[in-house]
């Protein structure tokens, strides 16, 4: 189940990063309050996940869900640049992040 919340969390950065673009101010609420809960409960997953993942494991699934999750989602929704490069570097962030997962029994 902890490897469930860590996911969950990892997504909810997506989240938080693509509320945070449309977030211009206090005054739009509605995006201030998305990007409010996905942070509390993306912190809140996360702190649930280290209770059997070690947390240097659970930082690096985190932060590259979070990261690599971004890239794409906004190379999807927001037509942001797609490149070679971009792909491979991407790629990279989850093969090392795996790479920790295989190597951190």
């Amino acid at each position: 189940m902890d490897w469930f919340y860590l996911i969950v969390s990892g997504i909810l950065e997506i989240g938080f990063t693509t509320c945070l673009r449309f977030t211009k101010s206090l005054s739009d609420i509605g995006w201030f309050a998305g990007l409010l809960v996905c942070m509390v409960t993306s912190i809140s997953l996360i702190q649930l996940a280290t209770r059997s993942i070690p947390m240097g494991t659970a930082y690096a699934v985190w932060t590259a869900l979070g990261a690599a999750g971004t890239v794409v989602f906004g190379m999807i929704a927001f037509h942001e640049p797609v490149s070679a490069m971009r792909l491979v570097f991407i790629s990279g962030i989850v093969l090392c992040v795996i790479g920790l997962k295989l190597c951190g029994n």
